[in-house]
C-alpha cells in the first residue's frame, strides 16, 4: 500500500498457530507481548484462530490478551496447508486492515509468513527477538541480531501495511492469563472447496520424538563438545529423565551426528526459556547462548574455569562432565529412593 493509505490501518493482529486444538506457545507469548504493544498505540489486538474443532480455545485467547478473536473452523482447514491458511488470512487483513501483524517464527509461520507478505505487498522482518513501539510514527520496531549477536538491527517498515514481524519461539516473556478479561468471538465462513485445492494432506504421522517440545520444555539438560561421545548422551538422558527434563544441544554435537537437528538450541536452532537450565560441557559461545540466555536458573558444568558460560550461569560447576553428571545421577535416585 502507499503512504496515501496508511491511516485506513489500525490495531494488531496475530495469528494463532495450533494443532490438535492446543494454541503454539510462542502464539500466546505474542498475543502478551501484542498487547503491550497495542495499548502503546491504544489500539485493539485481533487473533486469527484457524483450524477443525478449534471453537473451544478461542476464550483461552482473550485471556492472554486478544480483544477479537477471528475463528475459521472448518474440515478444509484441519491440516496446515499454505495456500488455505493464506487465502483465509489474505481475506480477514484486508478486511479488518491492522497496522501490525504477528507471526510465530516456527517451522509453519516460516513458510507462512512469505507467501503473506507476497500477496499483502509488504514487507516482513523474519526471527526477531525483540519488538518496539514508536508511538509517535506507529511504527513497530522489530529488533533481531546480526553478526553472532555482535549488533543489534532496528528494523522498521515506514510505507506498507500491515507491517508484518516473525518472532522466534521463547524470547517473550508467557504471563499469565486474566481470566477477567472480556471480547469478542467472531465466526467467519470459509470460501474454499477441498476440490480446488492444489495440495492434498494424505497421511499425518506424528513425530516420535519427545511429547514436551523444546520450547516449552520446564527443565532443559544441554549437551556441548565437552560431552566427547555418543555414550557421553546417553548419560545425560539418564539425567535428564531423572529430573523430568528434554535434552537439547549447541552446534558442533549436531554436526558431528550424535544427535539430531531439532534438539539444536541457539542462532540458528531454537529458542527456549526453561525454569532449569543444566550446560554440560558448553562453552558459552554465542551462537548457542543466544537461544537459552533468557533462562530462569542456568547450572553450568566445564572443566575450563575461563569458559563464556561462567560469565551468566548462575551456577557453576568446575569438572570433567564425566564425573560430575554421575555423581548428581547417583545423588538424584538417593533422594528418590527416599521418597
Amino acid at each position: 500500500m502507499s503512504t496515501d493509505n496508511l491511516e485506513e490501518y489500525n490495531g494488531l493482529c496475530v495469528f494463532i498457530e495450533q494443532r490438535d486444538g492446543n494454541p503454539a506457545r510462542v502464539s500466546l507469548e505474542l498475543l502478551d507481548e501484542g498487547r503491550t504493544l497495542a495499548d502503546k498505540l491504544g489500539a485493539d489486538v485481533t487473533a486469527i484462530l484457524i483450524g477443525e474443532n478449534v471453537s473451544g480455545i478461542a476464550q483461552e485467547l482473550i485471556y492472554y490478551g486478544a480483544d477479537r478473536v477471528i475463528i475459521a473452523d472448518d474440515p478444509i482447514a484441519k491440516d496446515y496447508r499454505t495456500e488455505v491458511y493464506t487465502d483465509i488470512i489474505v481475506e480477514q487483513v484486508l478486511k479488518e486492515k491492522p497496522e501490525i501483524l504477528l507471526i510465530g517464527a516456527t517451522c509453519i509461520g516460516r513458510d507462512l509468513a512469505p507467501r503473506l507478505s507476497a500477496r499483502l505487498n509488504t514487507g516482513c522482518t523474519a526471527d526477531c527477538t525483540e519488538l518496539d513501539i514508536d508511538t509517535e510514527m506507529r511504527l513497530i520496531i522489530a529488533i533481531k541480531p546480526f553478526f553472532g549477536r555482535n549488533l543489534m538491527a532496528d528494523i522498521v517498515c515506514p510505507f506498507h501495511r500491515p507491517q508484518m514481524v516473525t518472532v522466534r519461539p521463547g524470547v517473550m516473556e508467557l504471563k499469565a492469563q486474566d481470566r477477567g478479561r472480556k471480547g469478542e468471538l467472531i465466526y467467519i465462513d470459509i470460501n474454499l472447496k477441498e476440490a480446488d485445492t492444489k495440495v492434498k494432506v494424505l497421511e499425518t504421522v506424528r513425530s516420535t520424538s519427545d511429547a514436551v517440545s523444546l520450547e516449552e520444555a520446564d527443565k532443559v539438560v544441554a549437551a556441548g563438545m565437552g560431552v566427547d561421545n555418543q555414550e557421553g548422551f546417553e548419560m545425560l538422558k539418564e539425567l535428564a529423565d531423572l529430573l523430568g527434563a528434554q535434552i537439547g544441544t549447541t552446534s558442533l554435537p549436531v554436526d558431528a551426528g550424535w544427535i539430531s537437528e531439532d534438539k539444536k538450541i541457539g542462532q540458528t536452532g531454537k529458542t527456549i526459556r526453561p525454569r532449569l537450565y543444566i550446560g554440560c560441557g558448553v562453552s558459552g559461545a554465542i551462537q548457542h547462548s543466544a537461544g537459552m540466555i533468557n533462562s530462569e536458573l542456568i547450572v553450568a558444568i566445564n572443566t575450563n574455569p575461563k569458559a563464556d558460560i561462567f560469565n551468566f550461569a548462575d551456577y557453576g560447576i568446575i569438572g570433567d562432565v564425566s564425573k560430575i553428571v554421575p555423581a548428581l545421577i547417583k545423588e538424584l535416585k538417593s533422594i528418590k529412593d527416599l521418597t
